[in-house]
C-alpha cells in the first residue's frame, strides 16, 4: 500500500508492505524507495519470528529506524524487556522517546520524554479515539491525582530516574546510520500516541536525499560501459534532489488494480528535479535517445488515486506502465543516461515447475504469469539456453507466494495451475559466469546440484541444503557464488 497526505505543511509517504516474511523482498523494495523505516511491535509478543527477518532486511539499507509498540492498551510485556530483547536480537540500542504507563487495563498513558509532559489516556470505545490529557511533570500532585494509582505512580518516579542515568543520550548522528533507534509506546486502534508519534517522526526523520547513480553520456552507455559495470563497477556519481534533470526509479508494478480495466502501474520514486505531467523521458534499458511519454501520473492513498500533475523529489507517483517498465529501471530527462543501483533479489528458499493444464487458456496463462513475473511476486528460472518455450521454475521465499500467484492467476485470468516441488532450498548466483560454471561442472564439483539461469540469462545453482552451497563456494571461489543479484543498470 501507497498513501501519501500533508501534514503539518509536509508531504508524508508512507509505503506500508506485508508483515509476513514470505514477502521479505517486497519489503526490501519498498525499502529502496524508503528514507526512514518503521518497526511495528505488539506489546504483549515483542519480537516475532517474521520481525526478525523483516530486521535483516532493514538493515542492509542502512536506514534511519523508529520503532512503534503497539497495543499498550492491552496486557504486555514490561517495556524495558522489549528494549533488551531489540538489544540482543539486533545488537540495536534504543532510546525511549515516549515511555508507558502501565498496560492493559491499567494502562494510564505515556510521557514524553523529550518534552516532559505525560499524555495521560481516557478509555472509551475501542474503536474510536481515545480521549488525552497532557499533565506537565512539573506539576506531580495533578499528575499523582490524575493516574490515581500509587504504585504506577511510584514505578513512574523510578522508570524517570533510572532512564535518565542508565540509557545513553539520544545521537542523532547515530539514529541517521541505523545504530540507535528512538523508542514509543502507545495504542493504534484507539489512536493513542499515533500522532504523538508522528510529530516526533516528522521533526526527527530524514527528508529526501541524493543517491548514487551511473551517468553517462547518452550513446555512450553501450556495450563498454555495459561491460564495465557487469565487473561490481559500483555507481560513484551522486545525484542530489536538486540535480538540474528529473530522475526516479521504478520500485514496484502491479497489474489489475482495476481488473475492469485491465490497468497496470509502475511506482516511482522521484529522487531529483520535478515531474511535469506529460514529460518525455528516457529508459535506463531502452536504446539511446528513446523516449517515453508520462501522459498521466496518481497519487495514492490507499485503493484512492488521484490524477497529479507536478512531483518533487521524496514523492512517490504511480504512472501508466506500457510493458517497458521493471522492477529497478530508472527513468530521466535531458541527455545524460542516469541508472541508479538497481533492487536486488533474494535467494529463494523453494522452487517448483508451474504448468499451465488447459492448453486452450495459453494465452491468458502466458498473460497472467509474464505480468505476474514482472511485479516480483515471485522470481522465474529456466533451463540454460531456454529462451522460452521450456518448463518455468518458480522461486520464492516461502509457500505463501506460490499460493496468492495460483490464486490470482485463478482469479484475475481465470486460468487454473499447477506446481511441481523441487528438492532445493536455496539458490546462488555464480558471477563467475558460465565459464566458470562449466569448468566446475566439468571438473566433476556440481554433482546433485541443477544448474539454471535467471531472466537475464546468468547462471544460477541450486542447493539442497546450506553444507553443500558452503562447500562450493569456500572450494571453487572462481565461481563467485552470491546469494543475492542485480539486475543490469543499461541495457
Amino acid at each position: 500500500t501507497v498513501m501519501s497526505f500533508e501534514y503539518n505543511d509536509l508531504c508524508v509517504n508512507i509505503l506500508d508492505t506485508p508483515g509476513h516474511q514470505d514477502f521479505s523482498e517486497d519489503t526490501y523494495r519498498a525499502l529502496a524507495a524508503a528514507d526512514n523505516a518503521v518497526m511495528l511491535l505488539d506489546a504483549a509478543k515483542g519480537l516475532e519470528p517474521q520481525t526478525r527477518k523483516l530486521f535483516e532486511v532493514t538493515r542492509m539499507r542502512n536506514l534511519p529506524l523508529f520503532t512503534f509498540v503497539n497495543k499498550m492498551d492491552r496486557p504486555a510485556l514490561d517495556p524495558s524487556e522489549i528494549m533488551d530483547q531489540i538489544e540482543q536480537e539486533f545488537g540495536l540500542e534504543t532510546y525511549p522517546i515516549v515511555w508507558p504507563i502501565g498496560d492493559g487495563e491499567r494502562f494510564k498513558g505515556v510521557l514524553d520524554r523529550m518534552d516532559n509532559v505525560v499524555h495521560l489516556f481516557g478509555k472509551g470505545d475501542r474503536k474510536s479515539k481515545a480521549e488525552v490529557e497532557t499533565v506537565p511533570m512539573s506539576d506531580l500532585e495533578t499528575l499523582k491525582a490524575r493516574i490515581d494509582d500509587q504504585e504506577l505512580f511510584d514505578k513512574l518516579m523510578e522508570d524517570i530516574e533510572i532512564l535518565d542515568e542508565l540509557i545513553a543520550p539520544l545521537d542523532m548522528d547515530r539514529v541517521i546510520a541505523g545504530d540507535q533507534s528512538p523508542l514509543f509506546f502507545g495504542s493504534a486502534m484507539t489512536n493513542f500516541g499515533v500522532q504523538l508519534f508522528l510529530d516526533k517522526f516528522c521533526n526527527m526523520g530524514v527528508k529526501p536525499l541524493g543517491r548514487l547513480a551511473k551517468v553517462v553520456e547518452e550513446g555512450k552507455g553501450k556495450k563498454g560501459a555495459q561491460s564495465k559495470l557487469d565487473q561490481d563497477d559500483e555507481p560513484n556519481d551522486l545525484v542530489n534532489p536538486d540535480f538540474g534533470e528529473f530522475t526516479g526509479f521504478v520500485f514496484k508494478t502491479q497489474a489489475n488494480l482495476d481488473p475492469k480495466h485491465r490497468d497496470r502501474l509502475a511506482y516511482i520514486r522521484i529522487v531529483s528535479g520535478a515531474f511535469q505531467k506529460g514529460m518525455k523521458v528516457g529508459h535506463s534499458r531502452s536504446k539511446p535517445g528513446k523516449k517515453f511519454n508520462l501522459a498521466q501520473a496518481q497519487t495514492l492513498f490507499g485503493s484512492d488515486r488521484e490524477s497529479v500533475e507536478v512531483a518533487y523529489p521524496g514523492d512517490v507517483i504511480g504512472i501508466n506502465n506500457p510493458g517497458d517498465f521493471a522492477i529497478g529501471d530508472t527513468l530521466y530527462t535531458g541527455n545524460q543516461k542516469v541508472a541508479f543501483p538497481g533492487i536486488p533479489s533474494f535467494s529463494p528458499e523453494i522452487f517448483a515447475y508451474i504448468r499451465n493444464p488447459n492448453p486452450s487458456s495459453y494465452k491468458s496463462f502466458t498473460k497472467g504469469i509474464d505480468q505476474l513475473l514482472a511485479e516480483g511476486a515471485v522470481q522465474a528460472l529456466r533451463q540454460r539456453n531456454d529462451e522460452g518455450g521450456g518448463p518455468l521454475i518458480l522461486a520464492a521465499v516461502g509457500q505463501l507466494q506460490f499460493e496468492v500467484v495460483q490464486a490470482r492467476l485463478k482469479g484475475e485470468y481465470n486460468v487454473d495451475s499447477d506446481l511441481e516441488p523441487i528438492g532445493y532450498t536455496l539458490a546462488r548466483w555464480a558471477e563467475g559466469g558460465w565459464d566458470a560454471v562449466d569448468k566446475a561442472d566439468a571438473d566433476g564439483k556440481l554433482f546433485g546440484i541443477m544448474i539454471v539461469q535467471d531472466r537475464w540469462g546468468r547462471p544460477v545453482l541450486l542447493f539442497r541444503n546450506d553444507w553443500k552451497a558452503t562447500g562450493v563456494a569456500e572450494e571453487e571461489k572462481y565461481l563467485e557464488l552470491k546469494p543475492w543479484s542485480k539486475p543490469p543498470m543499461f541495457e
